[in-house]
């Protein structure tokens, strides 16, 4: 049986802030370089007349979407091949995907045939075994250092969904797999979409640093949503079914697999933060000086390990404070997803589909009359024309650090204490398991509480 989740290196020695950013700072530079002395292209000699060939691990409404996204962006791009644990899933995902047209015109016959849709822990492997350029890797994100390991060793590039791992080790696995990405040149696109927001950049990387609002004083970010997925109570566990399978069944309950809430769904909201932040100061990697939070569970849950609430404040060296409050507590109860970003000369909001800024400067963000971009759509857009041009596109540093920002808003939760950037850095922490046998038993870690030592993660 495959393991997936099995690290073929040691997990990194806890690592120093200066060490530790100079290797972050390394992937970068030698990606520049890549780019610099032009890596041949995957279409070297044939232009658009090559046909890139797409594969599809992790066959949920995510994964579904970014394979229509990939197949949208460019003429000549096929499904190759398509994988999940459960292989009746990615059956049941393909009709979906043939329903419309646009894709449906570009799904190769190994795939309409079935011949080339896999199930199992190993999908993932025999997804990159059929021959395909690129690989969309969007299951839960507890696999996602593996997967990404396993693509980049075979000179496969990558779309990597948000967060990139769940943990500490698992980021240090995903920046050391990396560098070998840049290496070799390959493009790897993450699914922090607002930066490719048409709205968003306007706002984060052009008013905003530009000073429209004048200095930042506070930005109070709001992600009150709905319960994605639920866990079931025990009795509806079928007879025989494995401690793992029931886990990665109800993924987003269990930090291993999913990261918890804050980690999988508000990370959105840490990634703005990370951007807004590296454009007001210059720092592609800028880090906060602290962080403290708050956060549990108020509705039961059945099971799991994972809060249904947080509310992170992240300092920085001038003052500045961000305040992020995530919940998914269901129907009845107010919901919102909005960033207010409060200058001394006026105030910026931020949402799905619009901006603003009211003050000295008032401008509302309009969308062109053709409807404007869907940032999804444009991240899959930029990254298949770089591949075209035999440009390498890399995401996977700022990826990697956004996931530790959010990763540290867990800790401040978890613990109850104040996290500096090194806590996170020099921390220990591995929630996956070493070893992932789909039919172990696999205990459960405690619903972690603030000040009692056996039940934190580390």
């Amino acid at each position: 049986m495959s393991d997936p989740a099995s690290p073929t290196e040691p997990t990194p020695a806890p690592a120093s802030r200066r060490e530790f950013l100079s290797k972050t700072s390394a992937v970068a530079a030698t990606g520049v370089a890549a780019s610099a002395i032009g890596f041949p292209s995957i279409t070297l000699g044939q232009g658009d007349k090559k046909t890139l060939k797409v594969g599809l691990i992790g066959c949920g409404g995510r994964g579904t979407g970014a394979a229509a996204q990939a197949l949208a962006a460019d003429d000549n791009v096929v499904l190759h091949a398509m994988g999940d644990v459960y292989q009746d899933i990615a059956m049941t995902q393909l009709r979906v995907l043939a329903r419309d047209r646009k894709s449906a015109a570009k799904i190769s016959p190994e795939v309409q045939s079935t011949k080339n849709i896999f199930g199992g822990l190993d999908a993932y492997q025999k997804v990159m075994d059929s021959g395909v350029d690129v690989v969309l890797l969007t299951t839960p994100p507890g696999f996602r250092p593996i997967h990404f390991k396993e693509a980049v060793n075979r000179g496969i590039h990558a779309f990597v969904e948000k967060p990139c791992a769940t943990d500490v080790a698992g980021v240090k696995d995903f920046l050391e797999t990396g560098k070998i990405a840049a290496s070799k040149g390959l493009s790897v696109l993450c699914g922090f979409c607002y930066r490719y927001s048409d709205h968003g950049r306007e706002l984060f990387e052009k008013r905003l640093p530009g000073g429209d609002i004048g200095a930042i004083r506070a930005v109070h970010s709001t992600y009150w949503a709905n319960i994605v997925k639920p866990m079931p109570p025990e009795a509806d566990r079928p007879a025989g079914m494995s401690d793992t399978e029931w886990q990665i069944k109800n993924w987003y309950n269990f930090s291993w697999l999913s990261g918890d809430g804050y980690v999988e769904q508000a990370i959105h909201k840490v990634d703005k933060m990370a951007w807004l932040m590296a454009n007001m100061t210059g720092n592609k990697l800028p880090t906060p000086v602290a962080c403290y939070a708050q956060g549990g569970r108020q509705r039961p849950n059945n099971a799991g390990n994972t809060y249904d609430h947080y509310s992170v404040t992240y300092e920085w060296e001038n003052g500045l404070r961000f305040h992020i409050d995530w919940s998914q507590y269901g129907a009845g109860v107010h919901k919102e997803d909005k960033d207010y970003i409060v200058g001394e000369k006026g105030m910026a909001e931020f949402d799905i589909g619009n901006a603003s800024i009211t003050g000295e400067k008032a401008w509302t963000f309009r969308k062109p009359r053709t409807g404007g971009r869907n940032m999804y759509q444009t991240e899959h857009d930029e990254f298949f024309a770089n591949l075209r041009k035999g440009e390498r596109h890399a995401d996977e540093e700022w990826v990697a650090h956004s996931t530790l920002l959010g990763i540290m808003g867990r800790m401040a939760a978890y613990t109850g204490k104040q996290i500096k950037w090194d806590d996170v850095i020099n921390s220990p922490e591995k929630l996956v398991p070493d070893k992932i046998d789909w039919a172990a038993p696999l205990p459960v870690r405690p619903m972690p509480i603030p000040g009692v030592a056996e039940t934190q993660s580390v």
